[in-house]
């Protein structure tokens, strides 16, 4: 049976759109990774073309990797961003799952107050927060980032595991139990294999504005030993005077682990993000 016309013509349409809205969303990356690769006169003369055999260099390789500690921002940030992804995905699937499956008083406050969390910035407490690190002696340590970025991580990922939990059948949940198993068995070997579209999801969300942040470790953590990636690209950018060469080096290998994590992930990320929108 042949499809309608107009049917056809929408879907033309809807691939359209989204094609060129990829097309957008991939040309500053493609820009970046070009001119990462060229000289410096040839990033001014032709930034939009592809490096040749005048323009191709990798000098701004050399500088990043030979001079500038880039390995060790490039270790802080791994190192913030796995803890921090660690500690977001299992404290925000427990407290979903506490949420979604018990009933307590005042459990809608606490949704509630999540849900703030959600909607305002954490950014707006930076100066009780960095009152509170100072207190506590953990400026310009990466435990100060793991902490912050747990925080702003966890309403987001429970709120959004909670929801894949109560889509949980409770019959799976109750005939766990009537064969004794512990709740603590229940959630890590039952509930966490289920949802892990959603916690791909979650992962990936969070990541990539924690990798991304230049605030707090330029307010928590400025020191030279705990710089992260984003930070230290910084000190290629002068006042009268910006080392391109470095800068777009910089950034070509920063985006590497968000690429490889959207790999490895991606077809997690598809489920979780269209679940529920076919039955």
């Amino acid at each position: 049976m042949r499809q309608p016309v107009s049917h056809l013509a929408g879907s033309s349409f809807t691939h359209l759109v989204l094609a060129g809205y990829t097309l957008l969303s991939l040309f500053p990356l493609f820009l970046v990774l070009i001119n990462a690769f060229k000289s410096r006169a040839g990033i001014f003369d032709a930034p939009l073309a592809l490096p040749n055999g005048e323009t191709f260099s990798t000098i701004g390789f050399e500088k990043v990797l030979g001079k500038a500690h880039f390995l060790g921002f490039f270790g802080n940030s791994l190192t913030v961003t796995v803890l921090s992804l660690v500690l977001i995905l299992l404290f925000g699937a427990m407290a979903a799952w506490a949420l979604s499956e018990y009933r307590f008083r005042g459990q809608r406050l606490i949704l509630l107050f999540f849900a703030f969390g959600i909607m305002v910035p954490i950014r707006l407490g930076t100066v009780a927060i960095l009152e509170l690190m100072v207190k506590l002696e953990l400026v310009n340590t990466l435990t100060a980032l793991v902490l912050v970025y747990t925080a702003q991580g966890l309403p987001l990922a429970i709120l959004i595991l909670s929801e894949f939990i109560q889509q949980i059948p409770k019959e799976l949940k109750e005939a766990a139990r009537c064969d004794g198993v512990g709740e603590f068995t229940i959630f890590f070997q039952i509930i966490l294999p289920l949802i892990r579209p959603a916690i791909a999801t979650v992962a990936v969300f969070t990541m990539v504005p924690v990798w991304n942040d230049l605030w707090f470790p330029l307010i928590l953590a400025p020191g030279e030993a705990t710089q992260t990636i984003t930070l230290g690209v910084q000190q290629f950018i002068g006042q009268y005077a910006t080392d391109w060469n470095a800068v777009l080096a910089s950034l070509s290998l920063a985006v590497l682990p968000v690429l490889v994590i959207y790999v490895f992930f991606s077809r997690q990320l598809i489920r979780g993000i269209t679940a529920g929108a076919v039955k």
